[in-house]
């Protein structure tokens, strides 16, 4: 696995004591859209271009901290994030876009306990809330970790060097040089749950994950090759399985930092495993019952991941 596959980290999911089942193995409600795939705003392209993308009315700005946190209340209905209410458009600010009139912003901040004089309860990461939040604080905080990001990571030039000029509200970096403008990236990669065609599919797993965690196979996609081409070589690779019947899913943004998860299942022609172990330390069959039942992998990928979102979709008998 070349790429963290929705979700692939130990902090995602600290391993149960042994023969301990997380109780929400399986999700109770099987969607058709990943949990971080969700949105309800508008992004405002046009409005990116104004000197003021507010255009005079009062901003609310998310906080988001070095460690990709923001600030969070403990509401009566579940998390959700506190944003700083602000009379006009803040310096430095992101445009996020705008919901049922109000104008949304990403800014870099530190910490703090207040946050437009609501309390915090919290600062928290999107893998520790994103599955919790509604629709709109969901699809507005991937966009903001996304964003910030970038601008995080790519503060000079790569053509020239030169140190980058913030435009059109955060979403374009100018090279002073060359004039030439720099585009937010995202990196497509590929995540695919590999199946017999009957009951059975593969999981697999990364040496530096808790004790029994298992998920699916991903891999980034590289230059020149299509989503299905790459579903086709990471499945080769890490396995040593040919597949066929590749069919696309869904996809999800996973901005650690800027990946764009594709997700697929195929069909594999034979049942041999060949694993490579600089890519997996494991791999194996399971059957849907082990997995409804808790007897297969001692842990799953969050509810939070697309990997998730496969396993539980293909265990509901979605796809054969």
């Amino acid at each position: 696995m070349t790429v963290p596959p929705g979700g692939s980290t130990p902090a995602d999911n600290p391993p149960p004591a042994r023969g301990e089942w997380p109780e929400d193995r399986l999700a109770g409600a099987v969607t058709d859209v990943p949990l971080l795939s969700r949105t309800a705003h508008d992004r405002g392209h046009l409005a990116r271009a104004l000197p003021d993308p507010a255009q005079g009315r009062p901003v609310r700005v998310l906080r988001v901290d070095e460690q990709r946190a923001v600030p969070v209340h403990e509401g009566a209905a579940g998390p959700e994030l506190v944003y700083d209410e602000q009379a006009s458009w803040p310096e430095g600010a992101i445009y996020l876009g705008e919901a049922d009139g109000v104008p949304y912003a990403a800014l870099r901040a530190p910490r703090s306990l207040n946050v437009g004089g609501r309390p915090v309860d919290s600062w928290a990461g999107l893998r520790e809330v994103g599955a919790e939040l509604g629709d709109l604080d969901a699809g507005l905080l991937s966009q903001a970790i996304g964003i910030v990001e970038w601008h995080e990571r790519n503060r000079f030039s790569p053509i020239t060097g030169a140190a980058t000029t913030i435009e059109r509200a955060g979403w374009v970096q100018r090279d002073p040089v060359s004039g030439r403008e720099v585009f937010p990236r995202t990196d497509p990669a590929v995540i695919m749950l590999v199946h017999d065609g009957g009951d059975r599919c593969v999981l697999g797993r990364q040496a530096v994950w808790p004790p029994g965690r298992f998920s699916i196979l991903a891999g980034f996609v590289e230059p020149g090759e299509s989503a299905e081409a790459a579903v086709a070589r990471e499945v080769a690779e890490e396995v040593g399985l040919d597949v066929t019947d590749v069919r696309y899913v869904s996809s999800q943004p996973w901005p650690f930092p800027q990946s764009l998860m594709l997700g697929f299942v195929a069909r594999a022609t034979g049942e041999e495993l060949r694993i490579d172990h600089d890519e997996i330390e494991e791999a194996r069959w399971f059957t849907r019952e082990e997995l409804r039942s808790g007897t297969g992998p001692q842990a799953l990928p969050p509810t939070v991941s697309i990997a998730r979102h496969i396993i539980d979709r293909w265990v509901a008998g979605e796809f054969s």
